[in-house]
């Protein structure tokens, strides 16, 4: 399996600091979740129900009829390549890396491009997958382009699959509204901007017919009885979700400037995350561990992704950890290639 961030328990393991004792900014979750109120009983003690209201809210949060509760945008990832024969598949990169990953394991022949390249070569391919905005190198696109890329691969019976995970902080920007059109899909993850990854839930708009094909090979009870109610009662919080918005852009803007102070210039970022490339990026991961904060580090580039501090002390020890890393940093001024 591919790494993600996370993995706290093995830092421990290896730094020899307990979990809790950590700042953990190695995620895209958002550090603000949404508080989730005690359960019913009955949500633990019945199988879950279809027509529990969780369909109502995710069709007005997303603006979409068209759409299917999953186990996490995860699980659809690894079905969906899976509904089609043997494709050309070219894939955004760098981004999330199980994309890539499932295609080729599905049998199907993938390349690996910038957006650029991608929407260049179109033509090339029969499915194009783009993550909007991108993770982590923070690329967006704009509707017009990704609606004109559609049409050119859905006149060949193709695909634009785009997965949406970070874009709840600008939702005027996804493309859920359009996703009726055959051959154009979108994944929404519920953990990034709702601070809810352990619920493990998200969903995919796509037309009718193919998430038919998609729930057919996923099987009965996507989600659990518990993930349901919270993440009906979450898509329905409209005054949260505002007020969310603002908390995550403030945090966001507030990490670049603080890395950018530190020598860290962000090369692209977002609401939920900032993005560095830097030439030696696993020894200041590694610096930045024995101090007690944990990042992301990719190593195609050679880069650290820094997740959003939740409050005042949070940044203040990022900001005492990078300062106590300033000799390395000062000798890090050289971007990777």
């Amino acid at each position: 399996m591919l790494e993600h961030g996370g993995q706290l328990l093995r830092a421990s393991r290896e730094y020899g600091i307990a979990p809790e004792a950590w700042l953990d900014l190695s995620t895209g979750i958002s550090p603000f979740a949404w508080p989730v109120p005690l359960m019913p009983a009955a949500v633990w003690h019945r199988l879950p129900e279809e027509d529990d209201g969780l369909l109502d809210a995710a069709r007005a949060y997303y603006g979409q009829a068209s759409l299917l509760p999953v186990h996490g945008s995860q699980a659809a990832i690894q079905a969906l390549p899976a509904l089609r024969g043997h494709s050309r598949v070219g894939v955004l990169a760098p981004g999330y890396a199980e994309h890539a990953q499932a295609w080729e394991r599905a049998g199907h022949a993938v390349d690996r491009l910038d957006a650029a390249a991608l929407f260049a070569q179109a033509h090339r391919y029969d499915v194009v997958v783009l993550i909007h905005p991108n993770n982590p190198g923070g690329e967006r696109f704009e509707r017009e382009a990704l609606l004109a890329l559609h049409a050119q691969l859905s006149r060949r019976g193709g695909w634009l699959l785009v997965d949406e995970a970070f874009i709840d902080a600008t939702p005027e920007q996804s493309l859920c509204m359009g996703t009726a059109r055959p051959g154009l899909i979108v994944l929404r993850s519920v953990g990034k901007f709702f601070g809810l990854a352990g619920a493990r839930a998200g969903f995919v708009m796509a037309e009718p017919s193919l998430l038919a094909q998609l729930h057919e090979r996923l099987g009965p009870w996507s989600l659990g009885g518990p993930a349901r109610h919270a993440v009906k009662l979450a898509l329905r919080d409209s005054a949260w979700q505002a007020a969310q918005r603002q908390r995550l852009q403030s945090a966001s803007e507030r990490l670049a400037a603080l890395l950018a102070r530190h020598g860290l210039m962000p090369d692209a970022g977002c609401a939920f995350f900032q993005w560095c490339r830097i030439a030696r990026a696993a020894a200041l991961q590694g610096a930045l561990a024995r101090r007690g904060v944990w990042v992301r580090l990719f190593e195609h580039p050679a880069s650290l992704r820094f997740g959003l501090p939740g409050d005042e002390a949070a940044f203040a020890r990022l900001e005492e950890a990078l300062a106590s890393c300033r000799a390395m940093l000062d000798d890090i001024q050289e971007v990777a290639p």
